[in-house]
């Protein structure tokens, strides 16, 4: 289902992104791990087409990003970090006017609202504006927007950043939920959400990948099943005692 080819990005002498290659399937939650800097964000913003790769190219349910933007783009959602939204909207307003932008029939407009408000618990603030929401609801709707044409590919970009436990715990079971029919890649710097909702991840730096795998893996090059450890080794290029790479 998604499908990235040596993408890289070079922003004048600077090399952002080099060469990042892989593969995601449907029933799958691959995560995107790094330090601050690392490359991420930059990473999914050419994989959605909010930026122009300077080379490779991403490939969405078959269609290149770069040559069929808008047939890539039906078939997926995007949360960026900080998603911007329309504050003075209110939360039924800003969905149904995302629906109509995501060429939802106008049938099925309503019921998609419907459905989206229930998967990521809105019914306490539907008819609220969203200046006035707390940046935990800020982040469902934002995911709800990505959710509401019912895209086969999710891109979530550090979806549980600043939210409590409780919500953190919510958006995880919500996207373990939504894998099981959709391809979903995550970023994230917790490390324990990827213990939790990841099925394999890959971690670059300084826009490289270097490791690709499962959790599973990565904790195995502990001694002690410490995944921040391999992190951090991996990551820094120390190392570590205890750990091996």
């Amino acid at each position: 289902m998604l499908e990235v080819n040596s993408i890289s990005k070079k922003f004048d002498n600077f090399q952002a992104v080099k060469n990042v290659s892989f593969k995601a399937k449907q029933g799958e939650v691959l995560g995107f791990l790094g330090p601050n800097g690392a490359g991420k964000s930059t990473t999914m913003k050419m994989i959605t087409g909010f930026l122009d790769s300077s080379g490779g190219d991403a490939r969405i349910c078959g269609h290149s990003i770069s040559l069929e933007p808008l047939e890539a783009q039906r078939n997926l959602g995007y949360v960026p970090e900080n998603a911007p939204l329309y504050e003075e909207m209110y939360v039924r307003e800003f969905l149904e006017f995302v629906a109509k932008m995501r060429e939802v029939k106008n049938e099925k407009i309503e019921e998609r609202i419907n459905q989206v408000i229930r998967m990521c618990s809105l019914e306490a603030v539907e008819f609220q504006k969203l200046e006035t929401l707390s940046k935990g609801y800020k982040r469902r709707v934002s995911l709800a927007q990505a959710l509401i044409h019912d895209p086969k590919v999710l891109i979530l970009d550090e979806p549980t950043d600043g939210l409590d436990p409780n919500q953190k715990h919510d958006v995880r079971a919500l996207i373990k939920k939504l894998a099981r029919d959709k391809c979903i890649l995550i970023s994230t710097h917790i490390l324990e959400e990827v213990e939790e909702v990841c099925d394999r991840c890959i971690i670059i730096g300084e826009g490289e990948k270097l490791f690709e795998g499962s959790p599973e893996e990565l904790k195995s090059k502990s001694n002690k099943g410490r995944i921040q450890d391999v992190f951090r080794a991996i990551t820094t290029g120390q190392k570590l005692q205890g750990v091996t790479l």
